[in-house]
């Protein structure tokens, strides 16, 4: 053969044998469990559940305190200075705040354990007993993780509350965990003050924030019985009396996390030290060379375990975190101002946790300026995207070695530094990645997804898929803190003797489950389960299956069925998963009635596309709400909706027969969503009872 050839072949050759070599890894291997028979797997690496990965560290107070002694002038929390705010107006009357934001300013791991000895210790000074508990009501952001690490050190338990929260649920979680002093921000300050006379425990708040709030400040003290210090207040007074930490130990209760609930009130988890830690060191093993040259970007809620856990894991290793929110981002994140930078801009962060719904909206905003720049720019991004595809899945003319480099500079380097340029491992959890997602974020980014599955009532920890596993759709081997199990569903025909995977019911076992639910002994009986030999059990609800390699794939959930007029089974999230990816779509929710033989959606319309759209068609129309009412709009988007569903090859039942078209998104602030974006399936039915009782009847 010629030489020179060979020398061209070679890198393919190696790189087809090093995937086949990857595809056969066993990731997870059959383990004997008691309890309910079922289908157990455990993580490959390790024979037992991970209970810490710290000698003699038990309890994150402890981990906290051993990171901050390890990284003492390393820098630790960062937050974005802010130069101004502004209100820009459109053209249509609508006013938006825009920020003028500077770089970070950092504090080091020996500052800022000097800020929670002097918080913790300021709690005490202003009356707050150990036995009583705090409330933490406040967007993600340093003085929320530094108001949890103080609270630990007196052994205090946390109640994490979504700051998108609504007021039924606000004041059920405040009430019914008898929390007597809430840290809040600013707008939660507000919302504090409205429902007052509906809170019956709490006497003190602490908000963070300065000057802008006096005036809410003055009024919280004059209308209410309530103590009203600021953040910054409590640690002064902390530090000048200083008091000695009273650290909790491993089965102490740490948090209890209020979920934001798909259906009805939220529901209290109680984590002790011990179950968080567990999840905290199974992502010491997931993360590749995880140490504190890494950076991490924080948005997401602290007041969800994802966030929660994930923070405490960079503290561990000495990692900078930088803090941001959703909606400065990006350089066009809706509240940057235009010129201004957005927070991965300046950060350049290395790791990243993300949930689907961010992801979607970085790929959609991706391709539509590809598709919007056309000619010679996207000709060359197509082809450096199908190359690379290729590549991955094993082809020989793929695109490895010297051209991958190619495709990377001329391509792909500019989409990276949407994200500042740096990122080398993102975090997905908190609902289903669409595997077209994965895959598109993973090519553009040059960075493995770690996809995720855990829940809250198991601190997060589950499975989660490896960075060298380069297949979609999966969720990977259990983490080393889990054992996972399938069970027989039979009701939903899913069985673990089902061919050529088992199937059921998952099944989580492991020092990270869960206690249960506060105050809540019925639902905790119905779901929690411990076996003969000790170990606690969690039913999810959620359907999955085993691969061959021991990777677990999410394929149902027990409450997403329904059964149509005919018979047939329709699985709701499974059929919105498989049409979100139409680029019309922003949001959908199926909705099926047991009384009729087909399906319809509601369909949240993705503003960009559609308007483009109706520029491109000539379709006149007032504004964006009667656009979305023309019937030309209507049979576009339920055309893509149709075709999506014949790609993922779902049957003619399960295609939406008719939609509704909605102009406005759904937020966590509308309450049609959670915090990590899920569906709040009985809020929309009752939202929109009377669009789809017109889709029946139509």
């Amino acid at each position: 053969m010629n030489p020179y050839l060979l020398g061209f072949l070679a890198p393919f050759v190696v790189s087809l044998l090093f995937r086949n070599t990857k595809n056969g890894k066993k990731r997870g291997v059959r383990v004997d469990v008691g309890g309910e028979p079922g289908y157990a797997i455990r993580n490959y690496r390790y024979t037992s559940p991970v209970e810490t990965a710290w000698e003699g560290i038990s309890t994150l107070a402890e981990l906290f305190e051993q990171a901050c002694n390890w990284h003492k002038d390393r820098p630790s929390l960062g937050t974005r200075k802010l130069i101004s705010k502004e209100m820009e107006v459109t053209k249509d009357g609508r006013s938006f705040e825009k920020l003028h934001l500077g770089n970070y300013e950092w504090f080091s791991y020996g500052e800022i354990f000097e800020a929670v000895c002097s918080f913790s210790s300021g709690l005490v000074q202003l009356g707050h007993d150990g036995g009583e508990r705090v409330a933490i009501f406040a967007d993600t952001q340093a003085e929320w993780f530094i108001a949890m690490q103080g609270c630990f050190r007196r052994n205090i338990t946390i109640v994490t509350i979504y700051s998108s929260l609504g007021e039924e649920a606000l004041c059920h979680s405040l009430n019914e965990t008898e929390v007597t002093t809430v840290i809040c921000g600013c707008k939660e300050l507000k919302k504090l003050i409205e429902r007052s006379g509906q809170l019956d425990t709490v006497k003190r708040v602490i908000y963070i924030g300065e000057d802008e709030i006096h005036s809410d400040v003055s009024l919280a003290e004059r209308s209410t019985s309530w103590t009203v210090s600021s953040f910054a207040e409590v640690k002064r007074v902390g530090r000048e009396n200083p008091v000695d930490a009273d650290l909790p130990v491993s089965a102490d209760i740490a948090v209890i996390m209020y979920t934001s609930g798909s259906t009805g009130l939220p529901k209290g988890v109680m984590m002790t030290h011990g179950n968080v830690l567990a999840t905290i060191s199974a992502v010491m093993t997931i993360v590749p060379n995880l140490a504190h040259t890494d950076v991490y970007l924080a948005y997401l809620p602290l007041a969800h375990i994802l966030e929660l856990a994930a923070e405490n894991a960079m503290v561990a290793v000495g990692c900078s975190i930088g803090y941001g929110s959703p909606l400065t981002i990006t350089d066009t994140s809706n509240k940057i101002k235009m010129g201004t930078k957005g927070d991965t801009s300046v950060l350049r962060p290395t790791l990243m946790a993300a949930v689907p719904a961010i992801l979607d909206r970085v790929r959609d905003g991706v391709r539509k300026k590809v598709d919007a720049k056309g000619g010679l720019s996207k000709t060359l991004f197509d082809l450096a995207y199908s190359r690379r595809l290729l590549a991955i899945n094993g082809s020989w003319f793929g695109a490895w070695g010297l051209e991958k480099i190619l495709w990377d500079f001329l391509v792909f380097r500019k989409v990276r530094a949407v994200l500042g340029g740096r990122i080398r491992f993102l975090l997905s959890g908190g609902a289903p990645l669409s595997g077209d997602t994965q895959r598109f974020i993973n090519i553009c980014l040059g960075a493995p997804i770690g996809q995720g599955y855990g829940l809250t009532e198991t601190c997060a920890g589950g499975a989660f898929s490896e960075y060298d596993d380069s297949s979609v759709g999966r969720v990977g081997a259990p983490l080393s803190c889990s054992f996972v199990k399938l069970i027989d569903w039979p009701e939903g025909g899913y069985l673990i003797t089902d061919s050529p995977m088992p199937r059921g019911e998952i099944v989580i076992g492991g020092p990270n489950v869960t206690l249960g639910y506060f105050k809540n002994e019925e639902k905790t009986k119905e779901v929690y389960k411990v076996d003969e030999r000790g170990m606690r059990w969690f039913y999810s609800g959620d359907i999955g299956q085993f691969h061959p390699d021991g990777c677990l794939e999410i394929i149902d959930r027990k409450k997403d069925i329904v059964k149509l007029q005919h018979g047939e089974y329709v699985s709701l999230g499974k059929v919105e998963a498989a049409l979100i990816v139409s680029p019309y779509v922003d949001n959908i929710m199926m909705h099926a009635d047991p009384f009729h033989s087909y399906c319809v959606a509601l369909v949240v319309a993705s503003h960009d596309a559609v308007e483009e759209w109706g520029l491109t068609n000539g379709i006149k129309y007032i504004d964006f709400t009667d656009l979305c009412q023309k019937k030309e709009t209507l049979k576009e988007v339920h055309g893509s909706l149709i075709k999506a569903a014949k790609a993922a090859r779902l049957e003619k039942f399960e295609m939406p027969a008719k939609i509704k078209l909605l102009p406005n998104p759904w937020t966590p602030e509308s309450g049609l969503v959670t915090a990590a974006f899920k569906l709040k399936r009985e809020t929309i039915r009752k939202e929109f009872s009377e669009e789809l009782s017109k889709l029946y009847a139509s």
